[in-house]
């Protein structure tokens, strides 16, 4: 997977990283990787996008398992420990991540999918974790992200009988946001993302934070997180051109200090 396979850009604060064909090995599955994680530090620290949008230029961009599975010579156990952690890639950004998906989202695919924060899919969309069926187990977040997103019992039963699960029965376990025609997954996924960076960076992080981190605590450590966020905001800038903004009757113009 070269450099001209991944592509990205920014538009209206939204970054829109593409890539082509799936990984078909583990060189490739590097190359995107080192390519999430270089795309995720650049926005995040030199803030010019507010949120980032992934998606695949054809049905198959997300499914990286199948291919992945017989590409590694039978027996070779170093080649399956070496493989790079995708997902992890993603951590850098602290605002939201969507994932456009047009087609299935197996393995893989589906544990990157997870790492994002909401995810629009086409209506014939698949989506499953198969690693056990050759004899291993989802590890790159997907044993833990996809428990938190639609609970343990359904989450056992996916990765324990390696099955896939359709775009409606998704959206019913919540594990997507919407499924909507092929052909207006990007442009749905992109109105979304235009929709949320108008809001104020800093209170996008907060409440991406406050979500994730308040899912390992108690209730009174969560709302104890979330008050100190809140008070936090009062302290920058945005937060003052939120309440001018409001009061002059216009749309308030965030930098993200």
């Amino acid at each position: 997977m070269d450099e001209s396979k991944i592509t990205f850009k920014i538009e209206k604060k939204v970054a829109m990283v593409t890539w082509g064909p799936p990984p078909i090995n583990r060189i490739e599955l590097y190359e995107l990787a080192t390519h999430l994680a270089l795309v995720s530090e650049q926005f995040g620290s030199e803030n010019k996008a507010h949120v980032i949008v992934l998606s695949g230029e054809d049905d198959n961009s997300w499914d990286f398992g199948k291919m992945l599975l017989e590409s590694q010579p039978k027996g070779d156990r170093s080649t399956s420990l070496d493989l790079p952690k995708i997902a992890d890639a993603l951590a850098g950004f602290n605002g939201p991540v969507m994932a456009a998906i047009k087609g299935d989202a197996i393995g893989l695919g589906l544990e990157l999918a997870l790492a994002c924060d909401l995810r629009i899919v086409s209506e014939t969309s698949n989506f499953g974790l198969p690693q056990i069926e050759s004899g291993k187990i989802p590890w790159d977040g997907g044993t833990q992200r996809l428990t938190r997103a639609i609970g343990p019992t359904r989450a056992m039963e996916m990765i324990l009988t390696g099955c896939t699960i359709d775009a409606v029965e998704a959206a019913r376990l919540g594990l997507v946001n919407k499924a909507v025609d092929k052909e207006n997954v990007q442009e749905t996924a992109v109105e979304m993302a235009r929709l949320i960076a108008e809001k104020g960076p800093i209170s996008l992080e907060y409440t991406k934070e406050a979500i994730h981190k308040g899912l390992d605590l108690t209730l009174e450590q969560g709302l104890r997180l979330e008050a100190d966020l809140y008070y936090l905001l009062h302290t920058t800038s945005d937060r003052e051109e939120g309440i001018k903004a409001f009061r002059e009757k216009r749309s308030p113009d965030f930098k993200g200090e």
